[in-house]
């Protein structure tokens, strides 16, 4: 893939989508990044910012056919644009858990669906899906947010059966924890029961710690860039943490695997 190609990044104004956009530049890619508020984004050197709403059919379209107009091909799609979530599943509204889905998989699907049809029609391309660790674990206290990842996940896998054909392939990059302002700043759910107080503390104490010791997107980053970039491969998880839970998931057994996730979490 020569650095004449055009790739397109959701969700740039922070965190992994920022640090992605930032080394497609610095190797000399034309980038456009996506945000959902231009005046409050700062500005990225070497990359061209679209003002573009996953969550909007008409905004992401509109978005998609600038950049076609300006660069006339689009090489690489890096969804990374997502929220998070925080709270038991039965203290989850439907109304959160659909706003959840609406960006992270929705949005998702809303923006390659966008994309796909120029990709088909040059024969090539690259879809960058931006999962995470909790896309093959549970997560107590964090069930919906994992429950999106999962469907990012099989939508991935699905994705690549049917667009091979056309030169195009989709991968999965899975973080674990990360130094952004998405895990920092988790929202809660907005109607707590008294029954999950202790056990909600506790989880979101052991997150917040996870995070302070998280390392920054750089790294992230850096395998976001590998999966677009490389040789193609469904799975790919950053060195470190993820590295080492997707292995425990695939060669532990089951009952292990339960006891160390309820550890890290901080439950009895």
């Amino acid at each position: 893939m020569s650095n004449s190609q055009v790739v397109v990044i959701t969700g740039v104004s922070s965190g992994i989508g920022r640090a992605t956009a930032a080394k497609f530049a610095l190797r000399g890619y034309r980038v456009f990044g996506t945000v959902r508020n231009l005046a409050r984004t700062q500005p990225i050197a070497g990359v061209e910012l679209v003002q573009m709403d996953v969550r909007d059919e008409a905004s992401v379209q509109q978005g998609i056919e600038a950049i076609i107009a300006q660069a006339q091909r689009i090489d690489v799609l890096v969804n990374s644009a997502g929220v998070s979530l925080l709270g038991a599943t039965e203290e989850t509204s439907i109304a959160e858990a659909q706003t959840l889905f609406d960006t992270n998989v929705f949005g998702v699907l809303r923006t390659t669906r966008a994309v796909l049809p120029h990709m088909r029609a040059q024969r090539s391309g690259r879809i960058v899906n931006i999962s995470s660790v909790l896309g093959f674990l549970p997560a107590p206290y964090m069930g919906l947010y994992s429950a999106s990842k999962h469907a990012v996940e099989g939508m991935s896998e699905t994705l690549d059966h049917e667009v091979r054909k056309f030169g195009i392939r989709v991968s999965l990059v899975e973080p674990s924890f990360t130094k952004t302002s998405l895990d920092a700043n988790a929202p809660h759910a907005a109607a707590t029961l008294s029954a999950y107080d202790a056990e909600r503390r506790v989880v979101s104490q052991s997150i917040q710690k996870s995070i302070q010791k998280a390392p920054d997107p750089d790294g992230v980053a850096s395998t976001i860039v590998d999966a677009a970039l490389g040789a193609w491969k469904m799975r790919r998880t950053p060195k470190g943490e993820a590295s080492l839970l997707r292995k425990l998931r695939r060669f532990m057994p089951a009952g292990p695997v339960d006891a160390n996730l309820r550890k890290a979490f901080g439950l009895a």
